[in-house]
């Protein structure tokens, strides 16, 4: 630049500017610096963003895909797509398992696998020629992923290829700069093309990650050689110095402040404000540009230490979880493979599935990368036992059922032998009919009680009337014994006999009674009658022996 080039011929606002920016490039490669050293302290935020998939149908995840597909933002949404895809894959293969089509397995296919098939119509053809009912609609699902994939390849393609043209751009911006240090203009013309050259620059949008440092530094290189050719009035600059100063200390005890704090997170993120507003800020005079950028440093570096510390401390206790949440898992499936032959013990079990849901549901999240997969272990054990719960009452339904039938054929037998007087070949059948009563299973709760009263009713009817039939027989046998002098042994024998058919009848009675709880007293009462008709037995034996002793002697 030529000697003659006068500060004079700027105006007030154009060299307040360029005071403010003469010093920037020095002050940069300090922050930057700086920079690199803070991002190797930062700890990534970690935050649960599960996407539940879980209790969806193929068809659903179908459609899922297919709003993906149609949506705005479906370029930002890669990560739901593949999610989509092995929450598809995995139930596509737990239900080709259970309809029994092969092993059941299936492996969840690459990008590339499945362009292929799409591209070839493999799977139209499987749709057409084949009898898998589950084609069709994994054929539909290939289709609306691979046309997701290549719209984004293309959508990628187009993004690099703009950001080649950026990189044309910034280079031809370069060159411009260049030849502008290495002209002979005016500072009163140089100065609003090189404000025009800047604003253009930041106009351009990023350029391919491997060439943006090399092309930054050089554009940098160049803005320094321009602002070490200008001559600025220095009271300017000192103002400006000064005003930035002031601006930064704020910024380095705002800093302080957050340092001190205890909510690290929040601390951290308003460090990032902090950051952000420094970048922004002019450059401070060149003796205070080390200090100040060091005590801010300081800060930033006790905020990020923290913030790594808060987050290895929730990332243990997330391990933890996760080893808490794997031991449920085990216990789960333990549980869900256990042989289990009675509706109590399903009962008893189910009480401890619930029990360690409850428990799931008090342990945190695991790490991110597991939290999940962890999740669908779980609701997989538990899904396993509710479906074995639900085929074994399906098929105790039916044995129910076929319960009740056997005791209907029952009931309905011993209606008909209620009114029969063949009381001995009757009284066997029905006690026969009692045995097998209390052989049968269970039938329906709500038909159990009536059917027991119907069948018991039946029963009492017959046994009454043999009741009274035997007692007008002793009467008529009384009769025969007044008429007749019978010896004394005749008699207590006949009364041993007649002791014998009583307690025969009782112990009859009490199986009958005793498969109803409400029969409970009668029971009772039965079984007392039957002991003190067996003391008796008893003395009549030793009578009977007396007697026979003394028709000997006679």
């Amino acid at each position: 630049m030529s000697e003659e080039l006068k500060p004079e011929v700027i105006s007030q606002e154009e060299a307040a500017d360029v005071a403010q920016e003469q010093a920037a490039p020095q002050e940069k490669a300090a922050e930057e610096a700086g920079n690199a050293a803070e991002q190797a302290e930062k700890v990534p935020e970690i935050k649960e963003e599960i996407v539940n998939l879980v209790g969806k149908s193929l068809s659903e995840l179908s459609e899922m895909m297919s709003s993906l597909v149609e949506s705005v933002d479906r370029m930002k949404r890669s990560k739901e797509a593949e999610a989509i895809k092995s929450a598809f894959y995995r139930l596509l293969s737990k239900e080709k398992a259970d309809a029994g089509y092969g092993d059941g397995l299936v492996d969840e296919p690459s990008d590339r696998q499945i362009e292929q098939e799409v591209e070839s119509g493999e799977t139209a053809e499987s749709v057409q020629g084949g009898d898998n009912p589950f084609a069709a609609v994994e054929a539909a699902f290939k289709e609306l992923y691979n046309k997701f994939k290549k719209e984004k390849a293309e959508f990628n393609r187009e993004l690099e290829s703009q950001r080649e043209e950026n990189l044309a751009a910034k280079l031809a911006i370069i060159e411009e700069l260049k030849a502008l240090v290495e002209s002979q203009d005016e500072m009163k013309d140089a100065f609003p093309k090189f404000r025009d050259i800047q604003a253009r620059w930041r106009e351009i949008g990023p350029v391919p990650q491997q060439n943006y440092r090399d092309v930054n530094d050089t554009y940098q290189l160049y803005v320094e050689k321009f602002y070490d050719l200008v001559q600025i009035n220095r009271d300017l600059r000192d103002l400006d110095f000064r005003k930035n100063l002031e601006a930064k200390e704020e910024f380095c005890r705002q800093a302080e402040e957050l340092a001190a704090s205890e909510d690290c997170v929040t601390a951290f993120k308003e460090l990032q404000k902090l950051h952000e507003q420094w970048k922004e800020l002019g450059p401070v005079a060149k003796e205070f540009r080390d200090a100040i950028w060091e005590r801010f440093k300081a800060a930033t570096a006790v905020i990020n230490r923290k913030y790594q510390a808060h987050f290895e401390e929730q990332k243990a206790r997330q391990n933890e979880n996760l080893a808490a949440k794997t031991a449920l898992c085990e216990k789960m499936e333990e549980i869900a493979s256990r042989e289990i032959t009675s509706s109590a013990e399903w009962n008893a079990v189910s009480k401890e599935i619930e029990a360690l849901q409850a428990q799931w549901r008090t342990i945190g999240f695991a790490t991110r990368k597991e939290n999940q997969r962890i999740y669908e272990r779980f609701r997989a054990a538990c899904d396993k036992f509710f479906e074995r719960k639900r085929e074994f009452y399906a098929g105790f339904k039916d044995s129910m059922n076929e319960n009740m039938e056997r005791k209907m054929a029952i009931i309905e037998e011993a209606e008909q032998l209620a009114t029969s007087t063949d009381w001995k070949a009757t009284s066997a059948r029905l006690i026969e009919l009692q045995k097998l009563w209390k052989e049968i299973g269970a039938v329906p709760r709500k038909k159990s009680e009536q059917m027991w009263k119907r069948f018991r009713a039946a029963c009492d009817v017959f046994f009454t009337e043999r009741a009274k039939a035997m007692k007008s027989a002793g009467e008529r046998a009384v009769a025969r014994a007044s008429r007749a002098v019978k010896s004394e042994k005749e008699v207590l024998v006949k009364k041993f006999t007649q002791l014998q058919q009583d307690i025969q009848t009782y112990e009859n009675n009490i199986g009958f009674f005793s498969v109803s709880k409400a029969s409970e007293g009668l029971v009772k009462q039965m079984q007392a009658k039957i002991d003190a008709a067996k003391q008796e037995l008893e003395a009549l034996k030793a009578k009977i022996r007396a007697a026979e002793a003394k028709e000997n002697e006679e």
